[in-house]
C-alpha cells in the first residue's frame, strides 16, 4: 500500500487558493461594466503569489463565475476564449513581474487583458465591440493588476508561504 502524507503546506495552499476563487466569486458581483468586474485581481494576485499556472486557474474561474452572474452575454464559447486570454495575461504578468519591476508588470497585465484581449472578438463583431469594451475593460484591467501589485507588495513580507 502506497500513501503519500499530506504536508501542511499543501494543505495551506489548497486552502489560500480555494480563498482566492472565492474572492473572485465576490469580486464577479461588483461590476463596472456589463461583464468587466473585480472578479481578475484575486487571480493576478495568486500569479503573484503562488506563479503564473496557479494565478491562470483561479482568474480563468474568476471569469466564468462573473459570466456566470451576467448570463454569458456573449455566449459560452467566447466566455471560455475570453477564460483563456486571462490565464495568458495572468502568466505573462507574471512573469513581468519576476523578470522586471510592478510598473512593467502592471503595464502589461493591463495591455495584454485590455486592448489585446479586446482585439480578440474584432473579426466576430467589429471594431464597435472593440470601441466600446476597450476603454471599460482597460481601465478595469489596470484597477485589477495595480491592487494586485499594491497588495502582494503590502503583505508579501508579512506572511510565510
Amino acid at each position: 500500500m502506497n500513501t503519500k502524507t499530506t504536508t501542511i503546506k499543501n494543505v495551506k495552499t489548497l486552502t489560500l487558493v480555494a480563498m482566492l476563487i472565492a474572492m473572485s466569486v465576490v469580486g464577479a458581483m461588483i461590476k463596472i461594466y456589463n461583464t468587466v468586474a473585480f472578479d481578475s485581481l484575486p487571480g493576478y494576485f495568486a500569479s503573484l503569489y503562488f506563479g503564473g499556472y496557479i494565478g491562470a486557474i483561479v482568474i480563468s474561474l474568476g471569469h466564468i463565475f462573473t459570466a456566470l452572474t451576467s448570463g454569458f452575454p456573449l455566449g459560452i464559447p467566447n466566455h471560455i476564449i475570453i477564460a483563456v486570454s486571462m490565464a495568458v495575461c495572468a502568466y505573462f504578468y507574471s512573469i513581468a513581474y519576476k523578470k522586471f519591476n510592478s510598473y512593467v508588470a502592471v503595464a502589461v497585465g493591463t495591455i495584454l487583458n485590455g486592448p489585446v484581449a479586446t482585439l480578440i472578438f474584432v473579426p466576430q463583431y467589429g471594431w464597435g465591440f472593440f470601441v466600446q469594451m476597450v476603454l471599460p475593460l482597460t481601465i478595469a484591467s489596470f484597477a485589477n493588476v495595480f491592487l494586485a501589485a499594491v497588495i502582494f507588495k503590502a503583505i508579501s513580507t508579512k506572511i510565510k508561504r
